[in-house]
């Protein structure tokens, strides 16, 4: 896929460093599966809260509708699947900016063979 001189630390962001040795590999078909995982996961999440909720309101003698409970259960997940699911995050994110990085890699030799600056 291209040279690749020097470290394997690419900079996600100023004060941050991720090893992307292993994604370096990313296509389009990894990161859709690994997004697909991922977004898969944090429904669950929200299905397991509503759930909570409901098994709560019911233990309680509340009969709790299944919007109010899905709502809750949408609004409590958010910040919690990003703390759960930080891995799954990271990894999809290490994934996205390798196939990014190789599709500019591909962009900038285009570039340069089309001004007849060959490598």
């Amino acid at each position: 896929m291209g040279d690749l001189t020097g470290s394997t630390l690419d900079t996600v962001s100023e004060d941050k460093t991720v090893d992307t040795s292993t994604d370096r590999e990313a296509t389009a078909g990894s990161v859709a599966l690994s997004l697909a995982l991922y977004t898969l996961a944090r429904l669950a999440l929200v299905v397991v809260v509503a759930a909570i909720i409901i098994g709560g309101g019911a233990i309680a003698g509340v009969q709790v509708p299944l919007l109010v409970a899905a709502v809750f259960g949408v609004l409590i997940a958010l910040p919690l699947g990003m703390v759960l699911f930080k891995s799954l995050r990271l990894r999809v994110n290490r994934q996205i900016a390798a196939v990014d990085d190789a599709r500019r890699r591909r962009h900038d030799d285009l570039q340069s063979r089309l001004r007849g600056q060959a490598d």
